[in-house]
Parts: structure tokens; sequence; C-alpha cells
């Protein structure tokens, strides 16, 4: 049986309810709905957008798999963040395939050759860079371009977010080098398909990448757990 468990490593219960949705409309044939468990970070920010966020994230991330892994037994788990915040970590302690927005994504679209991301929050395209260094993707890596509205405030207003990154996605390909573009951020699922016909390369959906390598991932495995170090404590 597969299993997945989602963990959004910020506080914001619309982002949780719309990846679950996503991931069970996603799920192979035969999977039920019971079988995506979607939780939220007990504590952090509602969206991450800075390093201090990003390192509360990570250990809101361990707490929450901490709290739910016994219960929910997946068979592999989605950090629900295009940053990937604890994402190493996880994989330390977990027994079953950890998988990030980010990581999918640039997998997927190193498949195609080099790429660009475009994301919200200025402090990102320092950020990501560095997570690209360390999953191995900094050869194929592009640009990173970022607007100045964060994840939630871009999908709080979804037409001015499709021009602003409808730009940001002409300032990507500027050098002529990317191959496709990453839109990054949990927050931003679906705007990659609202902007493909405006934009002349493949656009890569974070979060439908993320989820799709999440069930290939589950589908090949037993329930797992997650072993918290002794000196760990959630909270």
């Amino acid at each position: 049986m597969s299993r997945l468990l989602i963990v959004n490593p910020n506080t914001s219960d619309s982002v949780t309810t719309a990846l679950a949705a996503r991931a069970r409309a996603l799920a192979p044939e035969g999977v039920s709905e019971d079988d995506t468990v979607a939780v939220t970070a007990s504590f952090g920010a509602p969206y991450i957008v800075d390093e201090t966020s990003v390192a509360v994230a990570s250990h809101a991330l361990l707490a929450a798999l901490a709290e739910h892994t016994e219960k929910a037994r997946p068979s592999a788990v989605l950090v629900g963040c295009f940053g990937d915040p604890g994402l190493l970590a996880a994989r330390e302690r977990c027994n079953v395939p950890v998988l990030g927005l980010a990581d999918a994504a640039m997998q997927e679209a190193s498949s195609l050759g080099p790429f660009s991301i475009v994301t919200g929050g200025l402090a990102w395209p320092p950020m990501l860079r560095r997570l690209a260094a360390s999953l191995g993707w900094q050869d194929c890596l592009v640009d990173v371009v970022a607007v100045e509205k964060n994840g939630g405030e871009l999908a709080a207003d979804p037409i001015a977010a499709r021009e602003l990154l409808k730009r940001a996605c002409e300032q990507a390909l500027q050098s002529g080098k990317a191959r496709s573009i990453i839109v990054g951020g949990a927050a931003l699922a679906g705007f990659a398909e609202a902007l493909r016909a405006d934009v002349p390369v493949p656009l890569i959906d974070s979060v439908d990448s993320g989820i799709r390598a999440a069930w290939r991932a589950a589908s090949s495995q037993k329930p797992g757990r997650f072993d918290a170090p002794e000196w760990f404590t959630p909270r």
C-alpha cells in the first residue's frame, strides 16, 4: 500500500490543504484519499521567506515528523516547501524516502538541460543557489529570478501574480541558456499551467513535480518510521 505523509513546514493551513488536494488528484490508481496525510508545522512562520524562517522551519519539520510519522505510517514523506527546509536531516532520520519540492523539480528540469527558477520573495535567490549546490544541481542551474511578493502574497492576487511571474520568466530566459523554468513555491501551484501559453520553454510546477516523485517513491516502500536522536525534543 502506498501512503504519503506531506509536512508543510510553515504554519499556513491553506497551503497544507492545497497540497493535500493536489496529492490526492495525482495519486496512483487504487490509492484512497485516506492514504494522503498532510500536516502543518505547529510553530514557525506563515510563509518561509528568509534564512531565519528556513532554520525554524527545519526544526518544525523534524518536530512534525516525530509527532506524526508513527501514526501516519507513511511509505514516503514530502517536504511541502520549495526551499526544502530540513530535507537532509529528515532523510537521515527516516527509513523511507523523503522528497522535497525543490529537489524533485530540479531533477525533473535537469532532464531537459539547463534550467532557471522563478519564485516569490527577494531573499530566495542566494538560498536556492546554495540548496542547488548542496543537492548536486548547481551545474544545471542558470538563474534564479524572484519577484518581491512572497508566495502567499502572490496566491492572494492571482491576476497580478501572473503578470509578475510572466515578467520574471522573461528575465530568466534572457541569457538564452535555460531550457526550462521551474515555477517554485508551495503556494504557487497551478501558476505554471496558467503561464505556459506565454512562455516559450517548458514550465515545471514544483508542487506537481514533488508530488509525482513522492508517489513514485512510495509505490515500492513499506511503512516507515522517524528515528529521533535521544537529545531531540519536538519543541
